[in-house]
């Protein structure tokens, strides 16, 4: 037999593919097919995702690097008022995102996420051309709009794509390696700034119109390439398709009977009512507060240890740079090890020595070493969580909301580290800010545990139900519920 193209025989196969999926594999055609399919996955996936993700980034955070390039001044802004620009995005995004990712699967990812795309870039364009702190304040606005519900949307596109037992490496793998290519963004606004002066603009315009036209072709472009589902994916053979199906459902990625992914107002409503999406939602809040905190203000904090214009922009990406190595391998062990928890305590215990180090050294040259530790933590954490939930929540609805509350949760840290490291905060020292983090940090290393131990917990209490009952005497629609859906620790 041809093992680059072994075929599915029949309903025996089910059986074989759970086995392949939960165990050792039963059959070397079932590892030739597991071989091929995920790098197929790998190649037309991964990399668009990344590119949403990236520009995402670039297109929110390039306000940072514009203040570098003399936007405050030119529009006569004072710190409240930039710092009011910040928060204005993130409400929007809060307020957008259960709908984005409610409607993601109606609506189909290969429509929604381009449409989302063209929009946000052309609005993030248009901050080159305002004249106002008005009309920065509603360009901002928009730009929160139209991203809401984006990265809790790729994370639910991948889960559809990939096995529970592969998902965190794949997501750490679009989520980093956007973060790495975002930390080289210094270097881009850096050159783009050269055009200070070109049709009477500054280069603070520029650095808007560029990255905001970009992300409008690019939109446009993955409308073409982005495939709705593994059942409409145009790189799968139909023997491949059949396999990845399978897999999925074998493996709880998607569900069994495809009518319990569909909108359901009780799988949203027990989502929020479940003590483990709490316990995430306050790992999220933890970490996006440090996340967008060290996005936003890298290059300022840079700034305050002495080091202006140009390179401070520079030196911004050699942190970020860092957490790209550290966060794929950590994913890979988490994947093979199946220790998402213990994962995410690592980066948490990065973060407390990173902002430590920070905190009780006045040397500028130990205080930018800090940026390697507290950057990799917050970075590195977020995948972690995000897919640590998103492998324990089933069906799509329960999963879905979810996800998008912590990513809420994650915005309104964001409004919080907004006003720490913009206002309240002073720099260079940030004492306030520091201080929070270290607290925060501390905070997640608690919450994980317990999350640890509450799902251990449930593990035991489900295996002891298998051995009284049977999967037939279930009801049907139990998602993470049933007793044979073992939660990944």
């Amino acid at each position: 037999m041809n093992l680059t193209t072994p075929s599915l025989r029949g309903n025996n196969d089910f059986e074989e593919i759970r086995a392949f999926v939960e165990g050792p594999p039963p059959n070397a055609e079932h590892i030739a097919l597991d071989a091929i399919v995920w790098k197929k996955v790998d190649r037309w996936i991964l990399p668009l995702c990344s590119g949403f993700l990236l520009l995402s980034g670039i297109n929110r955070n390039n306000i940072g690097n514009a203040r570098i390039a003399g936007l405050q001044s030119t529009l006569g802004l004072s710190n409240h008022q930039y710092t009011v620009a910040l928060t204005v995005t993130y409400i929007p995004f809060m307020f957008s995102e259960l709908p984005s990712v409610w409607l993601l699967k109606h609506v189909g990812p290969n429509l929604m996420l381009p449409s989302m795309a063209i929009l946000w870039g052309a609005v993030s364009a248009s901050q080159g051309l305002v004249k106002s702190y008005s009309g920065l304040l509603a360009c901002r606005f928009f730009v929160g709009l139209f991203q809401g519900g984006l990265v809790s949307g790729i994370i639910l596109y991948l889960s559809s794509f990939y096995p529970r037992k592969i998902l965190q490496t794949r997501v750490t793998a679009f989520f980093v390696s956007a973060n790495l290519l975002l930390s080289f963004s210094g270097f881009l606004a850096a050159a783009i700034n050269h055009l200070d002066g070109t049709s009477n603009k500054r280069g603070w315009a520029w650095i808007f119109l560029i990255e905001g036209l970009f992300t409008v072709v690019f939109g446009a472009i993955t409308f073409f390439l982005l495939p709705c589902s593994p059942q409409k994916a145009h790189f799968f053979t139909e023997e491949e398709r059949v396999y990845v199906i399978s897999a999925l459902k074998c493996s709880g990625s998607v569900s069994e009977r495809e009518k319990e992914d569909h909108f359901s107002w009780t799988e949203a409503t027990g989502s929020i009512r479940s003590p483990l999406v709490w316990l995430f939602i306050a790992l999220s809040f933890f970490g996006g507060t440090l996340l967008y905190g060290l996005a936003y203000f890298t290059p300022s904090i840079i700034v305050g240890l002495g080091f202006t214009g140009n390179r401070a922009q520079l030196m911004s990406t050699p942190p970020f740079a860092a957490t790209f190595i550290l966060s794929l391998t950590a994913s890979l062990i988490s994947d093979r090890y199946q220790c998402r928890g213990g994962t995410a305590i690592f980066f948490s215990l990065l973060e407390v020595i990173g902002f430590a180090m920070f905190y009780v050294n006045k040397s500028n040259y130990v205080r930018y070493a800090s940026l390697f530790f507290s950057v990799s933590g917050a970075v590195g954490v977020l995948p972690v969580i995000s897919t640590w939930l998103a492998v324990n929540c089933a069906p799509h609805t329960r999963r879905a909301t979810g996800i998008a509350a912590t990513y809420i949760a994650g915005q309104l840290g964001g409004i919080l580290s907004t006003w720490l490291l913009g206002y309240l905060s002073p720099a260079p020292e940030y004492t306030m800010a520091t201080l929070t983090f270290i607290s925060m940090s501390v905070g997640s290393i608690i919450i994980s545990t317990v999350a640890l131990v509450y799902l251990w917990r449930e593990n035991r209490l489900k295996a002891e139900m298998r051995q009284v009952t049977t999967k037939e005497d279930e009801y049907e629609g139990l998602g993470d519920r049933s007793a044979w859906f073992v939660y990944s620790l």
